[in-house]
């Protein structure tokens, strides 16, 4: 598996994780979600992407996205 491809199902496993605190636990979670979407925009504009430094710390090979 790629950066790109780790990257993104981390993004939506975390997603997937905001909703349900949400509807599960408190609707202050809504932050949360709005956190994870303004780090996808971000890193789409500028490329800088916590998330794929971690991944790259763990040897996972670069896609064509993030290198």
């Amino acid at each position: 598996m790629t950066l790109d491809r780790s990257v993104l199902m981390f993004a939506g496993i975390m997603i997937f994780i905001s909703v349900g605190l949400t509807l599960w636990v408190s609707p202050l979670f809504y932050w949360f979600t709005l956190f994870i979407g303004a780090n996808l925009l971000q890193s789409s504009i500028t490329g800088f992407c916590p998330a794929a430094m971690v991944f790259k710390r763990f040897g996972i090979t670069s896609g064509c996205a993030f290198k």
